[in-house]
């Protein structure tokens, strides 16, 4: 059984690299690619609350309609919101992921170490080439 499920978008570097940072726990995750398959409402605002931030936070607005739709406006309810991310799921920030220790989305992509139940298991770096995790497994802090 899967207990780790990404909320991913193949497009995406940030996605890409945490679900390789899952990946080199030695788990594979449930990938759920969130553009051909989108979350239905309960399942977008259950996924809300487990990660304890409000409704504006999931909203991306780079490379989506966010600005035409005047999404900035304060007028939008989070009901409204909700709606509108499920009209247009690129409007829903990636990647998100869930396990037994919680919720988060995952920006930047090393967020996702915080709930990963198994350690990493050798050296990881982002595609960018920036060293995350070390040769012993072990995250790499920056200062």
């Amino acid at each position: 059984m899967n207990d780790i499920t990404i909320y991913h978008n193949p497009a995406c570097g940030t996605s890409r690299n945490t679900l390789a940072l899952i990946r080199n726990t030695g788990e594979e995750p449930n990938v759920i690619e969130y553009l051909k398959n989108p979350p239905d409402r309960a399942t977008l605002q259950r996924l809300i609350a487990a990660m304890g931030i409000p409704v504006r936070e999931v909203l991306r607005q780079k490379g989506t309609p966010y600005d035409e739709l005047g999404l900035g406006d304060a007028k939008w309810t989070d009901a409204q919101l909700i709606d509108f991310m499920r009209q247009h799921p690129i409007l829903i920030n990636r990647p998100i992921v869930q396990t037994p220790l919680g919720t988060r989305l995952c920006r930047p992509s090393e967020v996702v170490l915080d709930i990963l139940p198994r350690p990493q298991r050798g050296a990881f770096s982002k595609e960018d080439g920036e060293v995350v995790i070390d040769a012993g497994g072990q995250r790499v802090h920056k200062l």
